[in-house]
């Protein structure tokens, strides 16, 4: 028998032995916070004789118990629950270490209730995710997260805590989970994404406030968007070569993350629909697949007994943020409206003088504060790259 039930079967024969304490336990302690259907039932009967008004809820301290507490509460519970005896409202009453200790037990019950509760709904919020995966849809991800995180509030309030995010410690931190099964069509919305994005980089400036290269689910095409991102920040040209070239820089082709001929076919020029769609489909894919790992954050939290309520619920909510993170980025998607787009550059005109010595910049070695003669002389022995022509 656990501690738990220990506490449960305490509270109600410490109720048995004085009434008198349900004053001090029904402003916070419910029958569901209960774990047994049989323990719920009594203290629900005992809630109930209350309300009504039994002699037994009004005895004074020392004052003997009416022995119809004990009848009365078990004909009520015989009415909610089957198979309860006097010998088992018995076994309750022999339970208590000490009768003046119930609201202790009862704080016990209700932690014992945070945990359950915190467990329950996270489990609701995997199978959410889980089943959204499946249908490419979000709808119930997204309930059942703010389920969770409105259960984390009101649990809070219940406890007496403040309900805010925790980092927790490295004793507590969630573990790596293994990643929720991509599907094919989440990674053909990604290709198409990327296709769309190198054939009019314009798009990107639509974008990027709201999708992230975490948001996709393969790790070469979050490369692939970096290296986007970082071609347009920088002003240069866009297409197969620059982005295979960016690529490599980034040492994504060493590390086998991607090959030459998958950067040039993700890139290929031909795609050129509107990104929005699929930036949203990336997004609504990337929810889903949080939702599930901070889903499982949560329910392993919930199972280690030694935290407690407070702890539980401000690490909780710690583990969500990621979660509330891409849910806010996906409402800007749905919010934002269409960027104008720049003027593509016509075929062949020659880059802005800007560019060019932005690119050769970054290829020059930097000036030392204080050059050595022979390398001072040894420069100016060279010819000035800016003046000298290549021939005709």
């Amino acid at each position: 028998m656990t501690p738990l039930v220990h506490a449960e079967q305490a509270v109600l024969g410490a109720i048995f032995l004085k009434p008198g304490q349900l004053d001090q336990l029904s402003p916070w302690l419910r029958p569901e916070h209960f774990s047994r259907p049989a323990h719920t039932a009594i203290y629900a009967a005992m809630l109930k004789l209350k309300a009504d008004g039994h002699p037994a809820t009004a005895t004074t301290a020392g004052a003997p118990v009416p022995l119809a507490w004990l009848t009365d509460t078990l004909r009520e519970a015989s009415m909610r629950t089957r198979g309860l005896t006097a010998s088992h409202l018995h076994t309750l009453v022999s339970a208590c270490p000490r009768p003046d200790h119930a609201p202790v037990y009862g704080r016990m019950v209700l932690e014992g209730a945070i945990h359950r509760s915190v467990a329950k709904h996270a489990a609701r919020l995997h199978q959410a995710a889980l089943d959204d995966g499946r249908a490419g849809t979000v709808e119930e991800t997204l309930h059942h997260a703010q389920v969770l995180a409105d259960v984390l509030a009101d649990l809070a309030r219940g406890w007496g805590a403040e309900a805010r995010s925790v980092e927790p410690p490295v004793a507590y931190a969630p573990r790596a989970e293994r990643p929720q099964p991509v599907g094919e069509q989440v990674l053909a919305d990604e290709e198409f994404l990327l296709g769309c994005l190198a054939s009019r980089p314009e798009q990107l400036l639509g974008l990027v406030r709201w999708l992230r290269p975490g948001d996709f689910s393969d790790p070469g095409h979050q490369q692939i968007y970096r290296a986007l991102g970082a071609l347009h920040h920088r002003g240069e040209p866009i297409d197969q070569l620059t982005v295979l070239w960016e690529v490599q820089r980034r040492g994504s082709l060493a590390d086998g993350t991607l090959d030459a001929e998958r950067v040039r076919r993700v890139c290929d020029p031909l795609v050129g629909l509107a990104a929005e769609h699929f930036g949203e489909q990336v997004v609504q894919a990337s929810l889903v697949r949080t939702a599930a790992l901070a889903a499982q954050q949560v329910g392993a939290l919930a199972s280690r007994d030694a935290l407690a309520p407070g702890q539980l619920i401000g690490y909780a909510l710690h583990a969500l943020g990621p979660l509330d993170e891409v849910r806010h980025r996906l409402r800007l998607a749905h919010e934002a409206e269409p960027e104008p787009q720049r003027p593509a550059s016509r075929p062949g005109a020659p880059p802005p003088a800007a560019r060019i010595d932005a690119a050769r910049a970054r290829s020059r070695l930097a000036a030392t504060s204080a050059p050595s003669t022979a390398v001072t002389t040894s420069c100016a022995a060279l010819p000035d790259r800016h003046n000298h022509r290549s021939p005709s």
